[in-house]
């Protein structure tokens, strides 16, 4: 076990790129699972690349992610990171957590599949009428889940492209400046907190009703948590499925041979989706740094009582530890324990909205777009930049029309 600490790599260690994910890595992994690195802002941090030891600072309780508050942690702005749930420990993380777990169960999700499909459907009847080529972004990977998340939560959906700008305010390295961050995430507060104020006069059958419903009759949650949960669910109910939609898709269409199998064996489009989410690196760097709280052994080295350490979700996902051949996408992988999803505590809340909705995206599709193939060259994809998360910003796609 070593307790040395060498001096902190510059990480990100590279630029995002498509969706690339820096093979320094699979370096580190075989070599120095747990390294010190120096993201932009906030103290240096360890970063774990090993499965194993992601699984143990995201799930042991020796980690806390509430230290975070009261440190200068590791992240890619300038701006500190608000708190609210995702600055919480259990048992106040749980208390959250418990409100709105009801409406993303298995079996809850399962019932929303039907409606998914038919947004889905009208989506892609929409591009057929206007005819190839079509631009996948703004025609059906955000409509979709935008359309899924403001139905499930109760916020109108022609407010949307409001809220759609304001949510850049979450995911933004160096696309907005702070002043925008801090104008958006104000305004956003403001207007869930108008819809909030219309719910207690009229309620409905939505989450965000029940959970008026909890603040006010319960008193299981204070008004700003009310708030920050109603933005949370609706930033995060589609920001990143709308990003993953076009990631699935522009990986299928850089893999010719597996896209193939899919279109002849539709029926594996769930196990697709679980490689996918394994393969494909969503965020640009680690993030949400967790705090040890006493002295914790981890990948052979001390990690001190008071450090940080962030997890390489992506690196995890292609130990070779655990996944055979790892750096391949393939739909013989077996579906893997991949944690792209997260782990413990802070597992994605809307993990099996997410599933769904991309097993819908994919499946439709497929069935409604024969030879969904690139509109332009592939190297022409222009790319988000600036954020935390990766994807296409724009993927014009073609598919074969009768004559």
């Amino acid at each position: 076990m070593t307790t040395t600490e060498s001096t902190p790599r510059s990480y990100p260690f590279s630029a995002a790129e498509k969706l690339r994910l820096d093979p320094f890595y699979a370096e580190l992994r075989k070599t120095e699972p747990l390294s010190r690195v120096q993201l932009p802002y906030g103290q240096p941090a360890w970063l774990a690349t090993r499965y194993e030891d992601a699984k143990t600072v995201l799930a042991d309780p020796r980690f806390s992610r509430a230290a975070a508050v009261d440190n200068d942690e590791p992240r890619l702005r300038s701006r500190r990171p608000a708190g609210g749930i995702l600055a919480m420990d259990p048992p106040e993380h749980t208390r959250l957590r418990k409100l709105v777990a009801k409406a993303f169960t298995v079996r809850r999700v399962e019932r929303l599949r039907p409606r998914a499909q038919e947004i889905a459907d009208e989506l892609a009847d929409g591009m057929l009428e206007s005819g190839s080529p079509a631009e996948l972004v703004e025609d059906f990977a955000l409509p979709l889940p935008i359309t899924v998340i403001c139905e499930l939560l109760g916020v109108p959906y022609e407010d949307r492209a409001d809220f759609r700008d304001w949510s850049d305010a979450f995911l933004s390295t160096t696309k907005l400046t702070e002043q925008q961050v801090e104008d958006y995430i104000d305004r956003f507060q403001n207007y869930m907190a108008g819809l909030i104020e219309r719910r207690r006069q009229q309620p409905e059958d939505d989450l965000l009703s029940a959970l008026v419903e909890a603040r006010d009759e319960h008193d299981k949650l204070s008004e700003q948590e009310l708030v920050e949960l109603s933005v949370g669910i609706l930033v995060a109910g589609h920001e990143t499925t709308a990003s993953q939609i076009p990631n699935f898709v522009y990986v299928l269409l850089t893999h010719p041979e597996q896209l193939e199998q899919l279109r002849q064996q539709p029926e594996r489009v769930p196990e697709a989706v679980e490689e996918l989410l394994r393969y494909v690196p969503l965020g640009v760097s680690a993030a949400f740094p967790r705090y040890a709280l006493e002295d914790v052994e981890l990948g052979g080295v001390l990690v001190r009582a008071g450090e940080p350490v962030v997890v390489g979700v992506a690196s995890a996902n292609r130990d070779e530890e655990v996944f055979s051949d790892p750096e391949r996408f393939g739909l013989d992988h077996e579906a893997g324990p991949h944690i792209g999803f997260g782990h413990g505590p802070h597992h994605c809340l809307g993990a099996q909205l997410a599933r769904m909705e991309l097993q819908v995206a994919l499946e439709t599709l497929l069935a409604r777009l024969p030879g969904l193939r690139f509109a332009v060259p592939e190297d022409e994809v222009p790319w988000k930049t600036g954020m935390i998360v990766r994807g296409p910003l724009s993927l014009p796609v073609a598919w074969d029309t009768e004559a």
